[in-house]
């Protein structure tokens, strides 16, 4: 890894808020699972498919990291997937984080200074893989709160995050 002792403090808490997310997540049941801070949000359990989803479709399809079971944890936040238990979404959990730390632990400063380009819907884009890096953490933070918010709102115990 860019030994960066930045990127190791933020890889390291990066490691405790997510445990901290799953410790939360591994005893719901699939009906709090779909519990929902209101009708139109998605259910506490899409909540966490789309963490897990959106991890593994950046790392996979952006990145080409990771083989056909990353590709398929890509897709697990779509309309037409059945709707994961609890275990599975820690395995998810544990499982593109594995990916993520593979990646950081090889990837040299100058990996990380990697450009991707192309276009999506339509409109041309140029990120970094370190930008990608930074997405996909900025992403489990909003995601994560609104986790743990759901998680209060139906007085079910929140990570302390």
């Amino acid at each position: 890894m860019a030994q960066d002792s930045t990127l190791v403090t933020f890889s390291e808490n990066w490691k405790v808020y997510q445990d901290l997310l799953t410790k939360a997540l591994a005893p719901l049941s699939p009906e709090q699972l779909a519990l929902r801070a209101a009708p139109h949000l998605r259910s506490i359990g899409g909540i966490v498919t789309h963490m897990v989803a959106v991890r593994a479709r950046w790392f996979h399809r952006v990145m080409g990291e990771g083989g056909d079971d990353i590709a398929a944890i890509g897709e697990w936040d779509r309309s037409n997937m059945p709707l994961r238990t609890a275990s599975e979404l820690v395995s998810g959990f544990e499982t593109t984080w594995q990916l993520m730390q593979d990646c950081l632990g090889r990837w040299t400063q100058t990996d990380l200074e990697h450009v991707y380009q192309g276009e999506w819907q339509g409109e041309p884009y140029k990120f970094t893989r370190q930008w990608v890096v930074w997405h996909v953490l900025e992403h489990d933070l909003h995601h994560g709160g609104e986790f743990s918010l759901s998680l209060g709102m139906h007085g079910l115990e929140a990570p302390d995050l």
